[in-house]
């Protein structure tokens, strides 16, 4: 009988493989409760550096960072029309020279305490907009490998209420895991878990270790933290912690979800008359990191108002355990009814005489590279604008 195109199969160029955590048994995971420097991006990068190593120390395979650790969250300064201009002014020029652009001479070194320590490392800065002339800012992700490669990074799709007032929106060329030797890796930022088609096409990538992180811990039952003493429990009120136990839970995979943490002492001497002013709400940034199984439970339980690590042991079996019941990537997927599809472009908003002033690569074609010769996707975008570039110039 002659072969049927019905009964065909398409053989991978690659073999898939299907081993969890890259075949490890285990990897320890650590979040870094620690504290924001309101505006010190140098020492804020030497607390990280020594954090890593901590941590490294310590067993980590992976070390995560809260949201806009590097130099703080911008949105505890709730700027508005009614703000004082002199404030204002101070607060932003201090965000604007505090800020990291991807590649730096702030990233390189984080890059080397990485690669020194061979740790993984997903830290949360104030992006400033590397293209030319602009000056835009984006809450962002940075992923770093333990070679002392920037991966890739992640700006958060949608900043939420007065966030707006500072970051500009994210696209999906930066929505993607990353297979690593400790598994496939991937993150979202605060309220990016409740949105809805982000959050599943982030799930439906095949996570194993999910980085989340946020500004501080709150409640939504009118408190200003979730240290309210008429809840029942540390956190029921901060939609995070429901966020981060379904996410676990549907994606099969664990979360790692640290908190920011501000004090008084943390602001630096220039901008301490800061604290009281009427625009400025930093309560909330008590910490509340915490680490969750792919069941939804707590590995580590909330930590509230210390300046600390936590550490997990995150077994594959976990995860091989839970798929039984429930695979939301698998068998509970239903592609056949509703499907998510994620638009993987970069746009650029600037053309001369028809064309671009940057070149935009196609970021699905830079994936595939990616991952078929393990070159982190940042560096392949950088040298496809070189070789861009220089073609240009040679015209």
């Amino acid at each position: 009988m002659k072969d049927s195109a019905l009964f065909k199969t398409t053989v991978p160029k690659e073999k898939p493989d299907k081993r969890i955590f890259g075949g490890r048994e285990k990897v320890r995971i650590a979040a870094v409760q620690a504290p924001q420097i309101v505006f010190n991006k140098e020492k804020s990068i030497d607390i990280a550096v020594e954090k890593i190593k901590e941590a490294s120390e310590n067993g980590a395979d992976l070390v995560a960072f809260s949201e806009s650790y590097i130099p703080c969250f911008a949105a505890y300064y709730n700027s508005s029309f009614s703000s004082d201009i002199e404030e204002l002014k101070q607060w932003n020029l201090g965000l604007q020279n505090n800020s990291i652009v991807i590649p730096s001479d702030d990233t390189d070194r984080i890059c080397a305490a990485c690669k020194k320590y061979h740790v993984y490392c997903v830290m949360g800065v104030n992006e400033l907009d590397d293209a030319m002339g602009v000056r835009t800012f984006y809450n962002t992700q940075i992923i770093f490998g333990n070679d002392g490669t920037i991966l890739g990074r992640h700006r958060k799709t949608k900043p939420t209420y007065v966030e707006r007032v500072y970051w500009g929106d994210g696209d999906g060329s930066d929505l993607n895991v990353y297979k690593t030797e400790i598994g496939r890796l991937g993150s979202l930022i605060c309220a990016e878990h409740h949105t809805i088609s982000v959050s599943r096409a982030q799930m439906m990538m095949g996570e194993e270790i999910h980085v989340a992180n946020y500004p501080g811990f709150w409640t939504n039952t009118g408190s200003k933290t979730a240290l309210d003493p008429n809840t029942t429990e540390l956190g029921e009120g901060c939609d995070g912690i429901h966020a981060i136990k379904e996410y676990a839970f549907q994606a099969n995979c664990f979360v790692v979800s640290v908190h920011g943490l501000l004090r008084e002492q943390d602001f630096e001497p220039e901008y301490k008359n800061l604290i009281d002013s009427k625009d400025m709400n930093f309560t909330w940034a008590i910490g509340g990191s915490c680490i969750v199984n792919p069941f939804g439970e707590f590995i580590v339980k909330p930590c509230v108002g210390e300046d600390t690590i936590l550490y997990a042991d995150c077994y594959a079996k976990d995860i091989q355990a839970r798929s039984c019941f429930y695979d939301f990537m698998g068998h509970y997927s239903r592609p056949d009814i509703a499907h998510v599809e994620v638009n993987h472009t970069h746009p650029r908003n600037l053309y001369v005489n028809g064309e671009e002033t940057m070149y935009a690569p196609d970021y699905s074609k830079l994936q595939e590279i990616s991952e078929k010769y393990e070159v982190a996707l940042a560096k392949l975008e950088a040298m496809a604008n070189r070789i861009e570039t220089r073609e240009k110039n040679l015209k």
